[in-house]
């Protein structure tokens, strides 16, 4: 499953979305496009929530989602218990949010980024582990 990844975008990341998977393609990964599949205004709740009900079931263990702020598609895919999505705007971050808050979505902002960027973004999300420890048992608190 390792090699499963979800991905969604609204309007304004749709663009970073599709290079990100077909570069994740490339890379060997296996891609499941949540949508939108166009640049036309949509609503991101609509892409979101399947995306992150598909984590909670196991079905990914990860994922990745774009838009223009990133902050939309992170706070309603933190409705769902479970989900730990983070956004990042730098690799820094994205290492951060998976070695501290083992974040299994990756939120980017396209309007912020570059596309090398968002591609060393998601890289360095996919390439780094939970270190657990005391970050485990902050991270078992977060759920209500």
């Amino acid at each position: 499953m390792e090699n499963k990844l979800a991905i969604g975008s609204d309007h304004a990341g749709f663009a970073y979305k599709e290079m990100l998977a077909h570069w994740l393609r490339d890379n060997g990964y296996e891609v499941k496009d949540f949508g939108t599949h166009s640049a036309d205004s949509v609503d991101y709740p609509d892409f979101v929530h399947p995306l992150a009900a598909s984590i909670t079931s196991g079905e990914f263990e990860r994922g990745i989602l774009v838009c223009g702020s990133a902050n939309g598609v992170a706070i309603t895919a933190n409705k769902h218990a479970g989900i730990r999505a983070a956004i990042a705007w730098a690799p820094e971050l994205a290492e951060l949010a998976r070695q501290h808050n083992n974040a299994n979505i990756i939120c980017v902002p396209e309007r912020f980024v570059t596309e090398e960027a968002a591609r060393d973004i998601v890289s360095k999300f996919l390439n780094t582990t939970f270190e657990g420890g005391r970050h485990k048992t902050r991270v078992s608190k977060i759920d209500c």
